[in-house]
Parts: structure tokens; C-alpha cells; sequence
């Protein structure tokens, strides 16, 4: 995921109180490490490199590519193996093409307070392929919900949703309270839009259409089931449960700004931080910049909660919903957070896991979550602990909230993983021209989403289904068949 954060600088927090020099002694070592074109993730590995530096005596080298070189500079290193890089900072979605040329985290750092603070969907599912931990987590990346305090608890606002809709106006907790209150906003406070996801192609479009399937399509009996068959592989993505998502995350299109069909990310952040909508859906970056007061003009009103879900789930294997008393605590890991990795051909594989631990350590990445231009998200439990951290840019209330999403996310009951898998490019691009069809109104969702599934059959069968199969259960977690 681009990230949409203001840089500044954090150098001096995270060189400071440094006990010893040279401890492990790395004098004289030089590493290379290389990701997207910063300020986002990279400044995170030079602000690290700083620190590093002075505790080891060792020095990083940090190597940006545009996001769209990253992969191709990455993988062809990989497979001649060329030790160009001896860390990599890198997308999710490229594990599978990545794994066979990494090596395996050393058991020294996969115990402990500082293992265990690591919260689980990480260590034990995206850090891990073939129960081998073959990367560390230093982002994390998981969709929550954001909404105007000030709107929500108006007693007018309250007064007028009650009436229309017969509930209390309040944090959503199903996606159908969600467009209620969309369409509320919309349509009776002036200069209000309903709310704000990214809908552009080349955008993050598909993560949000994720976002919104995930509670329908991510059974908490059948894990890793979403996106594909994992005993055939057959294409999951034109079921009920996809279209009904789908047919939520157009109508969410329809109670957004006018603009909203050329909204990224980016978009969105602008959007709720500029005050022009009542709610979005987003990563936690969205809270960040909109409590910000020197970026946003709704900085002290700004709520956080994990995104809405359902109490209905499709079962792909009986065909038919499934319906339950409570709401079924679903999140979605969308992107899933920047892993790094040592690959097996770098000559320096000590040092560069050492640079790694030092990196994603609690007291590293903690500074690093809490500062504008890293892109870094909380994904230790200590990340949502540090209440004074955090009230350097919240008030309490907005701290307790927003911390509270982000632990709540990627704690829930039903966590559902996003694709990581051979070819994914080549499997999200076809998704996306169906979408925006759909989007703009030329097919229907039901439509749209038969097309999307054929195309993913046919490409499955191209790149092998047996070998696919494989690669997917394994991001999934699940053992070999």
C-alpha cells in the first residue's frame, strides 16, 4: 500500500539512550537494504539505519525503487542469486515469489517478550509460509472504521436518525447500519457526504471491495475460503456472499462526494480530514492525519472503531447463508503490513537480522508508528499500549478508540488474510476492469463478478492448479493436502 503521511523527522528518538557502542559489534560491515521510494516504509528503514549504526557500528545502505520497479528489482536478484540486497522491505502479496530464495528467521529472535509482542495474525500466519518464519512484520496493515465524534453525538443528528430509521445513531456495527448512516448524512446535513472509501482503479479499489466481502464471504468455520475453493481451487469470487458485498460497496460509491469514483487512498485521508464526509473505511493512517491538527480541520472529533461486519455469512459449502445471534467479529488484513526478509544469497545474513530485529523492536517501530512519513501501522500489542506515545497526537478519547481498533482488528475471532499468491497482479488486474464496470453502471454485479471468476479459473490453470493450490493454502495457513 502507498501511504499518504507528511515526513518529519524522528532521527534523535530513535538514536537516543543508546547504552553501548558496538554491541554486537558490526565495525567495518556494511548492509544493503532496498524498498519503495520513500518517505513511506523507507524512512522507516533510514530512521532505523540511524540507530543502528550507532549501536552496532555497523552501517545500511537504503535503496529505493518506484513502487512499480520495486518487484522486478527484487525478484530478478532473487533468482540469479545476486547478494545486491541483504534485506528486503516488501510487499505481502509477492511472498510466494519470494519465499524460496529467503532464509529462515534465527530461533534466538522467535521467543521471548519481544516475539510474543507481536500480535498473533502476524507472527504466527504473515510471517510465516510452510511453518517457516521467513519474514518479520514492520507495518501493519488492517482496515478500520473512522467517524466524526462531533457529528455522531449532535442531538439533532441523533434526534432526526432515530426518527428515520427507528435505532440509535451510533458506531455501526453491520454494514447495513453503515450505508444507513451514509445515506443520512448524505441527504440531511448540509455539506456532509455519507462517507468515503477508495474506488479508482490503480487506487486500493480492490482492498475496500475486500473490506466489504470479507464479512460475507470469510466463513469462521471454513478459513481460508474467501477468495478460492482451498480443496480445488475453484474460484469463490462471483458467490452470494461476493456479490452482496459488491452490490454494498457500489452503493457506498453512490453516498460519497461526487468525486468519489477517483478516490484513492489518498483521497479518502483528504476527505475526512478536510471535514467532507461522516465516516470512511481505511487503515489506521486515516486517524492519524485527520487528529493532526496542522492537516486536518476535524482534529479533537475524531472516532475509531473496527469495520462493520454481519450476522449472516454465505457457506460455500452448503450453498446457502448461515445466520447468527450476534455479529460475527470479522476483520480484514487488507495488504496485510510491509514484511522484510534476508535473502539466502546475501553474505551478511547476521547483521542483516540483527538490522531487522532492531527495526521492528518495540522501541524502534514504536516511534515509528507514532511518526507522520514512515507509513508504519501498529502491529505489536505494545504499539496500542503506550497511551503516552500516542497523546502527543490524540486527545484521550481519540487515542483510547483508535488504539482500540487497531488491537480489536487484528485480534478478532474471524480474521480474513488477503491474497497472497503467484501471479497476483495478473489476478487483481482482472478483477479491476470488471469493478469499475460495475461501478460505473455498464454490468451488474452478478455480472461483472462471472467474469471476474472465469478469468481467475483460466489463469489458475495457467499457472498450474496444483501449484497454486499449494501456494494458497500456505498463505492461508493451512497444511498441505
Amino acid at each position: 500500500m502507498l501511504k499518504t503521511l507528511k515526513i518529519s523527522a524522528a532521527a534523535t528518538a530513535l538514536s537516543a539512550g543508546a547504552a553501548f557502542a558496538c554491541a554486537p559489534d558490526f565495525s567495518g560491515v556494511e548492509i544493503t537494504a532496498t524498498t519503495q521510494t520513500g518517505p513511506y516504509i523507507a524512512s522507516a528503514l533510514s530512521l532505523a539505519a540511524e540507530s543502528w549504526s550507532e549501536k552496532t557500528c555497523g552501517t545500511v545502505k537504503v535503496v529505493e525503487f518506484p513502487w512499480s520497479e520495486l518487484y522486478p528489482k527484487i525478484v530478478t536478484t532473487l533468482v540469479s542469486g545476486d547478494d545486491a540486497f541483504d534485506v528486503i522491505a516488501f510487499a505481502p502479496a509477492w511472498a510466494p515469489d519470494f519465499t524460496p530464495f529467503l532464509t529462515e528467521m534465527p530461533a534466538k529472535y522467535q521467543s521471548g517478550d519481544v516475539w510474543e509482542d507481536i500480535a498473533p495474525v502476524y507472527r504466527e500466519q504473515l510471517m510465516v509460509w510452510n511453518e517457516k518464519v521467513l519474514s518479520q512484520t514492520m507495518d501493519g496493515d488492517v482496515h478500520t472504521y473512522t467517524y466524526r465524534i462531533d457529528l455522531f453525538e449532535d442531538e439533532g443528528n441523533k434526534s432526526a436518525f432515530k426518527a428515520a430509521y427507528g435505532y440509535d445513531l451510533a458506531v455501526p456495527k453491520t454494514w447495513t447500519e453503515y450505508l444507513d448512516i451514509a445515506e443520512f448524512f448524505q441527504n440531511n446535513v448540509e455539506g456532509v457526504y455519507g462517507t468515503a472509501e477508495a474506488f479508482r482503479r490503480g487506487g486500493q479499489q480492490f482492498w475496500f471491495l475486500f473490506s466489504h466481502v470479507a464479512a460475507y464471504a470469510s466463513h469462521p468455520d471454513h478459513p481460508g475460503s474467501m477468495f478460492f475453493d482451498p480443496e480445488t481451487m475453484d474460484a469463490q469470487v462471483n458467490n452470494p456472499g461476493w456479490v452482496r458485498g459488491l452490490e454494498e460497496y457500489i452503493r457506498a460509491s453512490k453516498l460519497a462526494p461526487p468525486s468519489a469514483l477517483n478516490f484513492s487512498f489518498g483521497e479518502v485521508n483528504a476527505a475526512f480530514a478536510g471535514g467532507q464526509v461522516a465516516q470512511s473505511i481505511g487503515w489506521g493512517d486515516t486517524g492519524v492525519i485527520a487528529a493532526d491538527p496542522n492537516q486536518s480541520v476535524v482534529a479533537g472529533k475524531v472516532g475509531s472503531a473496527v469495520k462493520p461486519s454481519t450476522t449472516e455469512v454465505y457457506n460455500y459449502k452448503t450453498g446457502a447463508w448461515d445466520s447468527y445471534d450476534a455479529v460475527i467479529d470479522t476483520s480484514f488484513m487488507a495488504f496485510g503490513g510491509w514484511q522484510a526478509a534476508v535473502p539466502s544469497s546475501s553474505r551478511k545474513q547476521e547483521a542483516a537480522w540483527d538490522f531487522i530485529a532492531h527495526l521492528s523492536s518495540p522501541e524502534v517501530s514504536g516511534v515509528a508508528a507514532v511518526t507522520g512519513g514512515t507509513g508504519v501501522n501498529p502491529y505489536r500489542i505494545s504499539h496500542t499500549t503506550n497511551m503516552e506515545r500516542w497523546s502527543k497526537l490524540f486527545s484521550e478519547r481519540e487515542a483510547q478508540e483508535y488504539l482500540g481498533a487497531q488491537r480489536d482488528a487484528v485480534t478478532a475471532d474471524n480474521v480474513a488474510l488477503d491474497m497472497r499468491l503467484p501471479g497476483y497482479f495478473s489476478y487483481t488486474e482482472i478483477l479491476e476492469i470488471e469493478l469499475s464496470r460495475a461501478l460505473a453502471g455498464e454490468i451488474t454485479p452478478q455480472e461483472a463478478l462471472d467474469t471476474v471468476a472465469a478469468g481467475w479459473d483460466e489463469l489458475t490453470d495457467s499457472f498450474g492448479r496444483d501449484a497454486q493450490l499449494a501456494a494458497y493454502r500456505a498463505s492461508m495457513g493451512l497444511p498441505p493436502m
